[in-house]
């Protein structure tokens, strides 16, 4: 009997079939494909203002010359606040991960390289960080200064990095030593060459997934702030939506449950992505 082949390919290759075989992370792809695609394109297909007053206060959907969710406690249109505010949400995250990214990643990879003094300096300096509560730091950053999408931005981004420095170091700590991180020195190399072309697209697998996670983290982040009047007056999101008709809620259920129905959807689909990558990335599970 023929001894069974072994699985050919290259490494992204292969964590892309195991990706594809996830049915949850394929949904959560799908999902936030669709989210995304409302966010960029949905003002096209349903041109409604969201700060317009339409109707009268707090039409259920279904009623009579009321719009497909309803109207807010002003008389505003839920759909087109969902569809609107997805933009601000979707923006701050990104722009909070990638501050996350850079400051994170840059900390941990001189971290994890170099070691001895300039390790414990920089990560006591993280440390500094990681113990403030986030929420309430972010916070103190959104109230000293405008409180501005930009704003929201980079308070969740200074209050997010820390658990990215850490997993970016570890990962230096692992891959240094390695035997091509060797011969990449012994050829000459130049620590920055070492740093950012050798070492660091071998430790991204764990740092994309994380980065997944973190978007997810980082729009409950925003909703949050957003909730409690900590954001942009003059631009919607969902959880300032939230924030907004809290009070009415239990006679107009659809003004908080959509747009909470939105960032419920967002964050699943960012988990169930992190999850379906994590599988995929796992060396042990791809043979499977």
């Amino acid at each position: 009997m023929a001894a069974a082949q072994p699985e050919l390919g290259s490494p992204g290759r292969q964590a892309l079939r195991m990706f594809l075989r996830n049915r949850a992370a394929v949904f959560g792809s799908m999902l936030l494909s669709g989210i995304v695609l409302m966010t960029l394109f949905g003002s096209f297909f349903y041109d409604q203002d969201p700060t317009r007053i339409i109707a009268r206060p707090l039409q259920g959907p279904g009623e009579d010359g009321a719009p497909a969710f309803g109207t807010d406690y002003l008389g505003r249109d839920v759909l087109a606040g969902v569809v609107n505010g997805g933009s601000t949400s979707l923006t701050v995250a990104l722009v909070a991960v990638f501050l996350v990214v850079v400051i994170g990643v840059t900390i941990g990879a001189l971290a994890g390289y170099y070691g001895g003094w300039i390790d414990t300096l920089l990560m006591r300096f993280t440390e500094v960080f990681q113990v403030l509560p986030a929420l309430l730091f972010a916070m103190v950053i959104v109230a000293l200064f405008e409180p501005s999408t930009r704003t929201v931005a980079i308070a969740i981004g200074l209050a997010s990095w820390p658990g990215t420095a850490r997993l970016t170091r570890a990962e230096f700590l692992r891959l240094k030593n390695l035997e091509f991180v060797k011969a990449a020195r012994a050829i000459g190399a130049s620590d920055f060459r070492i740093i950012w072309r050798v070492i660091f697209p071998n430790a991204l697998p764990p740092l994309i997934v994380s980065i997944t996670l973190i978007m997810g983290a980082a729009i409950l982040f925003e909703s949050g702030l957003a909730f409690l009047g900590l954001s942009d007056p003059n631009a919607q999101s969902w959880g300032q939506m939230i924030g907004l008709n809290r009070q009415t809620f239990l006679n107009g259920w659809w003004t908080v449950t959509f747009p909470g129905l939105a960032i419920f959807s967002t964050v699943l689909s960012f988990s169930l992505i992190g999850d379906g990558l994590q599988d995929a990335f796992n060396p042990k599970l791809r043979g499977r």
